[in-house]
């Protein structure tokens, strides 16, 4: 009886074995007989919108006099950047924020002894949104004249960025995808085979950075803002069939 029973595992061992053998095998010919390209779409394109931000401030013991001294500011910036050519509707001034300043004395331990007014500060930002690039870009570059007349105006570097990036993507998707099946048919070509199927595709990450720069590429993907010039780039993975 025990023999029997001996003999009966063996079999189901000799069973299982030959199964999973035979199934490594198939899955191994499943991918053998598949081939992984990778397909690059590239574009050079130049930003079509421009956004330049500012920001000026001013300080008065008096908060009214605070006020009308940042809302003369204000008149002042919108009147320079109409008079270069800047469409009113392309100007946008943020709320006013308002600051309560204080000088702290302290003693030897760092202890506050005193704390002093020394007035209010009001702040506001000035946004330019245009998709005049080069009317916006040179009066960025001109903002010293509004300086040198007594506005005190912190200048940030323009951002640049382009509108029509979806379909600029689509175009890239389909350049990538064709760049992708030559390689594929090249390759199997090469093989003595033929391209079957498509099994899977997956689109990779897609990066805009300054033309002709060292920028690092980031797997989170980039995008560029401080450049006019850009260049955008995608990748495309296909799995095919060989035949």
């Amino acid at each position: 009886m025990k023999n029997y029973i001996t003999t009966a595992i063996i079999g189901i061992s000799i069973i299982i074995s030959t199964f999973l053998l035979s199934n490594a095998f198939k899955n191994r010919n499943n991918a053998a007989d598949t081939i992984s390209v990778t397909g690059l779409g590239s574009k050079d394109f130049v930003s079509d919108l421009i956004v330049w931000n500012s920001s000026f401030s001013k300080k008065n013991y008096n908060l009214k006099e605070a006020y009308s001294e940042l809302e003369s500011d204000r008149t002042a910036i919108k009147n320079y950047l109409v008079g270069k050519g800047i469409k009113e509707s392309e100007i946008i001034f943020s709320s006013v924020s308002i600051n309560k300043e204080f000088t702290t004395i302290t003693d030897s331990n760092y202890n506050t002894r005193t704390e002093t007014f020394t007035g209010y500060n009001l702040t506001q930002s000035v946004q330019v949104e245009s998709k005049e690039v080069a009317k916006v870009e040179n009066v960025s570059r001109e903002v010293t004249e509004l300086i040198n007349s007594g506005v005190e105006l912190y200048s940030n570097a323009p951002e640049y960025y382009y509108t029509k990036l979806s379909e600029l993507k689509l175009e890239m998707v389909a350049e990538a995808t064709k760049d992708a099946k030559l390689r594929a048919e090249k390759i199997a070509e090469n093989a003595g085979s033929s391209l079957g199927d498509l099994k899977k595709s997956e689109m990779g990450v897609f990066q805009i950075v300054a033309q002709n720069s060292s920028e690092e590429y980031s797997w989170g993907g980039s995008f560029n803002t401080s450049s006019k010039n850009k260049t955008a780039t995608i990748t495309i993975k296909l799995v095919y069939k060989i035949d």
